[in-house]
């Protein structure tokens, strides 16, 4: 495929945004090459600005579960747009999303929404410490709560990405509160609980990772995260940002039967506009102003298009739960084929899976964690980006990424692709 636009749209790009882009893992660093720019997309597909048409695996990076310009989404933001896009005061239709919300998530009582899942993370880590008195956070390595200070003392996705998990501009005070524990690892845990006795508010986790590919709990870890917390009195707040709607219609906690204390989402819930949210039971969420004492606002919370989308979208999910029957249908065809190619072809793999989201790690070794997925070999992966790129297959440009697949994918999509990879991995 041919991308003379999307080169020529880049490098104007360049010149006025910093590294061409508004976010960092969409300058194709981890693969090199030029970005694909975008010029509109529908159900499954995307249409760029050189006249392609890609097979989508990103969706957005999740919130398109349902495929691209979801009609009842559409509808709903147009009508909503006639009466205005912001008032700064509040609407019925925040009440609204948030008691359906509240209907379909377990172990929820009140939530309160904001404008990015960086925004809902922060937020809930200040309303642990809020909450709890105490100042010390437990994070994994290789998960990714957004770029707040607290966060990118060793981050995943587009950090590790660029080879840097240590983000300039974090002071030393706020390194010092965050703890950094490996994803699947109950003792690196419990170690930090024995160091620093009373002193941590929260553990914060991705309950399935996908900001260092897909990674699920191991039998036992969440469970045992849930035992720590509630031994020593600390919080479990689950970053749903990914998970939220889009592994069942209760998220990670319905699917794990595991109860968080705090729960962050995005993505789903927007419906495609920048939203995200946090919530918990009432005796946590009332610390929060203007009935408690932890200050948190945001002047375009609750923006009335976003709303319009994601009760849209969260409306049809919750009438619909056989939308997520159907994901981890499409899902499983897919790893069945990708495998069946690899095993045939004899290249090191390791495919991850977990409901509606896969990866692809280029390794003979289980990848369970940060540091089993920095193992990959990037060489293969480059290869495998570009090969399935120029089969009309879009895929992360990152082997530290999840695929978030969506429902409007067909059968003839899904063949396409395992038929796409059977011809590049041929190709070496």
């Amino acid at each position: 495929m041919r991308y003379q636009r999307s080169s020529a749209l880049f490098k104007s790009a360049q010149e006025v945004i910093p590294g061409g882009v508004n976010s960092p893992v969409r300058a194709f660093k981890a693969v090199g090459g030029t970005p694909v720019f975008v010029e509109k997309a529908k159900g499954a597909y995307l249409y760029d600005e050189d006249g392609n048409t890609l097979i989508d695996y990103i969706s957005s990076w999740g919130p398109m579960i349902l495929g691209h310009a979801f009609d009842p989404v559409i509808v709903a933001v147009k009508e909503r747009a006639d009466s205005g896009t912001s008032y700064g005061m509040p609407t019925a239709l925040e009440t609204r999303i948030a008691a359906l919300a509240i209907e379909m998530v377990p172990n929820i009582d009140k939530i309160r929404m904001v404008n990015s899942g960086t925004e809902a993370c922060m937020s809930a880590v200040r309303l642990a410490r809020g909450y709890t008195g105490r100042e010390k956070i437990i994070k994994f390595a290789g998960c990714y709560h957004g770029h707040s200070d607290a966060f990118l003392i060793q981050a995943g996705s587009g950090a590790v990405t660029f080879g840097a998990p240590n983000s300039p501009g974090v002071t030393q005070g706020t390194a010092k509160d965050t703890l950094l524990a490996q994803y699947n690892d109950l003792e690196s845990v419990g170690h930090h609980f024995d160091q620093h006795p009373e002193q941590i508010a929260a553990i914060i986790v991705e309950p399935v990772a996908g900001n260092m590919g897909c990674i699920p709990p191991q039998k036992g870890f969440m469970e045992g995260l849930r035992k720590l917390c509630d031994t020593h009195q600390s919080l479990l707040i689950f970053d749903e940002v990914m998970t939220g709607f889009r592994l069942a219609k209760g998220g990670a906690q319905e699917s794990l039967r595991v109860a968080g204390d705090i729960m962050t989402f995005g993505k789903v819930l927007g419906g495609g506009l920048p939203v995200g949210a946090f919530a918990a039971n009432s005796a946590i969420m009332d610390f929060l102003a203007p009935e408690g004492p932890v200050y948190q606002a945001g002047t375009l919370s609750g923006n009335p298009l976003a709303m319009a989308a994601g009760f849209a979208m969260l409306n049809h999910l919750s009438k619909n739960p056989e939308v997520f029957v159907s994901l981890n249908q499409k899902t499983q065809t897919l790893h069945q084929g990708m495998q069946e190619i690899l095993e045939k072809k004899g290249i090191p793999y390791q495919i991850n899976r977990y409901g509606s989201m896969l990866s692809l790690h280029f390794t003979t070794q289980p990848v369970v964690d940060f540091k089993t997925a920095a193992l990959g070999d990037n060489d293969y992966f480059k290869k495998y980006f570009h090969g399935m790129l120029d089969k009309g297959i879009y895929l992360p440009p990152s082997a530290f990424e999840s695929y978030f697949l969506n429902d409007a994918l067909s059968d003839r999509d899904i063949d396409k692709t395992i038929t796409a990879l059977d011809a590049v991995i041929s190709s070496w």
